[in-house]
C-alpha cells in the first residue's frame, strides 16, 4: 500500500509543530515533581479529577492489562471539550507521544500533549492493530440494549456519567472518547476491531494539562478485552477485568519558563452572516 500523505500538515511555527524539546523536558525531568492526587478506579466504575494548567496526569495499569474510555473538558467551560475525529485528522486515529488532544469548535486549541508512552513501541501488528485509539467510542447502555434485549448499567457511557455528575454534568457531557491501552484497527472489510490488551502492570500514559482540565476515566467492563464480548461465543469478561490508577503531579516550575496557555481559535469571521441593525438602534 502506498503511504499517501497526510490531509493536515505541520508547518514550522504551526499549532502542529510541537516543541519536543519542551515536552522531553517535561517527561525526562521528574525529580522536581511533586505528586498533589492520586486516585483508584475500580473495575467497571468510572471516577473524575481536575488538573491545573501545567501539570501532568499519568494513567496507570497498577494491576495488570486494562483498557479505559478518557474524556476531557475545559474544567471552567465544558461546552469546551476533547474533539476525538479532528484530533484523528490533526494527529493520528491512534495516539503517542508529543500527539495532542484537540477541544471541538469554536475553541480549537490543545487540552493536552501526550509526554510519555509506556507502550509506543507496540508499533503496527500483523493485522495492522495500534494502541491507544479514538477510533471507536464508549459502549453504552443503549447499545448492549439493541443487541442482548438486557440492561447493564456500567458501561463506560454510564459510568463516565456517574463520575461527572459531582461536577454539575449529565450524559449529554459525555462525549467521544480515548480509548488507552486498547489496540484496534479496521480489518480488510473496513470494520472496527478490538484486540487485547498488551499493556502489563506499571505501564502509563501521561499527558501535559495545557489548560485547567476536569477529567473522566471508565475502566471498561470489557477488561483487558481477552474475551469476546459479542457474537456466539461472548462470556462476561468479569475475570479480566482490573482497576487503574491515576496519578496528578505538580512539576517543577523552572520547566514551565517560556510557557503559555494556547489561546482559543483566532477565526471571528462570523462565518458570513452579516447582522442589520435592528430598527429601534437606527
Amino acid at each position: 500500500m502506498l503511504n499517501y500523505p497526510a490531509a493536515y500538515q505541520a508547518s514550522t511555527g504551526s499549532a502542529l509543530d510541537v516543541d519536543r524539546a519542551f515536552y522531553q523536558r517535561v517527561a525526562a525531568q521528574t525529580e522536581g515533581r511533586e505528586l498533589v492526587e492520586t486516585l483508584t478506579v475500580p473495575i467497571r466504575s468510572g471516577r473524575a479529577w481536575t488538573v491545573p494548567a501545567g501539570h501532568v496526569f499519568r494513567i496507570v495499569t497498577i494491576d495488570g492489562p486494562q483498557v479505559a474510555d478518557l474524556n476531557i473538558w475545559n474544567r471552567h467551560d465544558p461546552r469546551e471539550r476533547m474533539w476525538a475525529s479532528r484530533t484523528r485528522q490533526l494527529q493520528q486515529a491512534h495516539v503517542s507521544t508529543y500527539d495532542r488532544i484537540w477541544s471541538t469548535l469554536p475553541f480549537l486549541r490543545p487540552l493536552v500533549t501526550i509526554t510519555h508512552d509506556t507502550l509506543a513501541d507496540y508499533g503496527v501488528d500483523q493485522h495492522g492493530g495500534r494502541v491507544h485509539d479514538l477510533l471507536g467510542t464508549r459502549c453504552d447502555p443503549y447499545v448492549n440494549r439493541m443487541l442482548t434485549g438486557e440492561d447493564f448499567h456500567h458501561h463506560c457511557h454510564s459510568n463516565l456519567t456517574r463520575a461527572v455528575a459531582p461536577y454539575g454534568l449529565t450524559e449529554f457531557d459525555v462525549h467521544d472518547v480515548l480509548n488507552v491501552f486498547q489496540v484496534t484497527g479496521l480489518n480488510a472489510e473496513d470494520k472496527y476491531f478490538m484486540k487485547a490488551c498488551p499493556a502489563k502492570k506499571g505501564d502509563f500514559l501521561e499527558f501535559f494539562a495545557e489548560i485547567d482540565l476536569l477529567c473522566a476515566l471508565s475502566t471498561c467492563p470489557g477488561g483487558d478485552l481477552s474475551v469476546p464480548l459479542w457474537g456466539p461465543d461472548a462470556r462476561d469478561p468479569l475475570e479480566v477485568c482490573r482497576p487503574l490508577g491515576v496519578e496528578v503531579y505538580k512539576i517543577d516550575p523552572a520547566l514551565l519558563e517560556g510557557w503559555r496557555s494556547p489561546p482559543v481559535a483566532a477565526y471571528r469571521g462570523n462565518h458570513g452572516l452579516k447582522l442589520e441593525t435592528p430598527d429601534w438602534e437606527k
